[in-house]
């Protein structure tokens, strides 16, 4: 985990500082903005590793920022908030937030979910395959449809990663889940139906296909 460098973007600074030692003894680099003014160039220029960051921020909300990062990257970006709501938290995964984490919360727990993402991507096989026009790096975490470069989030690969590996297996909402969260979270199977919303639009923008992901009625979804 060393060498890993984390955007914390928090306006409580007792709560960014005891992330950020949290971070430091696991071998994090961390940097921290208090609001939402430098957080884009800072991005731009810096390109961290994985981004924690508030919603309720000074200047400019996190949601907003979120938003416009994925237009331009698909560093793995983890939101903080206050707000439980489901629809609050569907609404941050669907502009492409990869995990949504409640306050409050531990530290201890926020580093453990950073430390399995970063598990996650070392485990994966540095094959190449090639499925249906699809070509997967997954040491690099990029896939490409035809020779042209989804914008995935690390999510989205690893939904896209994990129903290609098996072509015509029905995975469930909770198969699906369990690619996202090694943890036993209590995550409303809506999470993933979010992401695979995103991820269908984004194939469909690439291929013209509207089906690429097809759903089983009462059991989940699947490619061909």
């Amino acid at each position: 985990m060393q060498n890993k460098k984390i955007l914390i973007v928090e306006d409580e600074p007792k709560l960014a500082q005891l992330l950020a030692d949290y971070l430091a003894y696991d071998g994090f680099e961390s940097h921290i903005i208090a609001d939402g003014d430098n957080v884009i160039s800072w991005v731009k220029h810096y390109a961290p590793d994985l981004i924690l960051m508030d919603i309720m921020l000074p200047k400019r909300d996190g949601m907003s920022l979120c938003k416009e990062i994925r237009e331009f990257s698909t560093v793995p970006l983890f939101l903080l908030t206050a707000r439980v709501a489901e629809t609050d938290r569907l609404k941050g995964l669907e502009i492409g937030a990869d995990d949504y984490i409640c306050k409050p919360y531990s530290a201890k727990e926020v580093v453990a979910r950073i430390k399995a993402i970063f598990r996650r991507l070392q485990n994966f096989s540095p094959e190449l395959p090639r499925v249906s026009g699809f070509s997967l790096d997954k040491m690099k975490c990029h896939a490409h449809y035809e020779g042209i470069l989804l914008e995935l989030t690390l999510s989205e690969f690893r939904l896209l990663s994990t129903l290609l590996d098996k072509r015509g297996k029905v995975y469930s909402r909770a198969n699906l889940l369990d690619v996202l969260h090694e943890d036993e979270r209590d995550i409303s199977d809506r999470t993933v139906d979010t992401h695979i919303k995103n991820l269908r639009q984004k194939l469909q923008k690439v291929s013209g296909k509207k089906d690429i992901i097809q759903s089983v009625y009462g059991m989940g979804y699947m490619i061909e």
